[in-house]
Order: structure tokens, then C-alpha cells, then sequence
């Protein structure tokens, strides 16, 4: 006879399962990109530039204003850099909540999982950011 104990770990189980692969579909998009552009997610100042990027819209413009390129190579490009580093902040963000849902444990593994995930697709050990096993060894 179930009980209601077995529906909330089934619940539970559910719901890092849905977690897991946001994240690895993210992680995932995330490696593409950053392997397509030629960006050293692990290398800081690669990092801190793409994070610092302006975006390429001027503020108090309208945003059909744009300091963007013309359409071809240039604009797509930038426009990828631009998915890429709003990508990166989405994920520190789903993180961030993960942690407050579930613990640091959990999402640990979700993250863990999700990079060995993209390792069994081909790509090196932190292609998407940060090699997480490097960071969690000792935990």
C-alpha cells in the first residue's frame, strides 16, 4: 500500500530529474557555444570579458538603435557572445535557487552530473565553465 511518504519521494525524485536536465540542456548549449566562438570558459579573464560585455545596445537608446554590426559573420557572432554570456548568467542564477530548493548536495550533483553528461558527448572536462570535480574535490 503506497503511502504519502512515497509520493513525495517520488515527487522529489521527479523534480531533480526535470532539474537535471534543465541544467545539462543549458550546460550543454553552453559548451557549444563557447567551442564555436573559441572561449576558454576556465581561463578568468575570458570569462570576466564575456561577462562584462556591454551587450552592444547604448543605453537610453531605443533598441532598434543598435551599435551592432550589419547582418553577416560580425553580427552573428556577436549575437552568439551575447547567448553565450546571458546563458552563463542564467545558469549561476538556476544555481542559486537550486541551492535554496534542494541543498548543496543535490545541486551539486545535478552540476556534476550534468558535466559528465557533456564529457560522454565528447567535450573536454570544463568546456561549459568551471571544472566542477576540480572545485568539489574534498567535499
Amino acid at each position: 500500500m503506497p503511502t504519502e511518504k512515497d509520493g513525495t519521494a517520488e515527487a522529489l525524485t521527479a523534480q531533480l530529474e526535470r532539474m537535471s536536465n534543465s541544467v545539462e540542456q543549458l550546460s550543454a548549449r553552453i559548451a557549444r557555444l563557447a567551442t564555436l566562438l573559441d572561449v576558454n570558459l576556465q581561463n578568468d579573464n575570458e570569462l570576466d570579458r564575456l561577462l562584462n560585455m556591454d551587450g552592444g545596445i547604448p543605453g537610453g537608446h531605443e533598441r532598434r538603435v543598435s551599435a551592432l554590426p550589419p547582418a553577416g559573420p560580425e553580427r552573428r557572432k556577436s549575437n552568439q557572445q551575447e547567448e553565450l554570456r546571458a546563458l552563463l548568467v542564467l545558469r549561476y542564477g538556476v544555481s542559486r535557487r537550486y541551492v535554496e530548493r534542494v541543498g548543496v548536495q543535490a545541486t551539486r550533483c545535478i552540476l556534476v552530473n550534468a558535466q559528465d553528461q557533456l564529457e560522454l558527448e565528447g567535450f573536454k572536462p570544463g568546456a561549459a565553465g568551471v571544472d566542477l570535480r576540480r572545485v568539489f574535490d574534498g567535499f
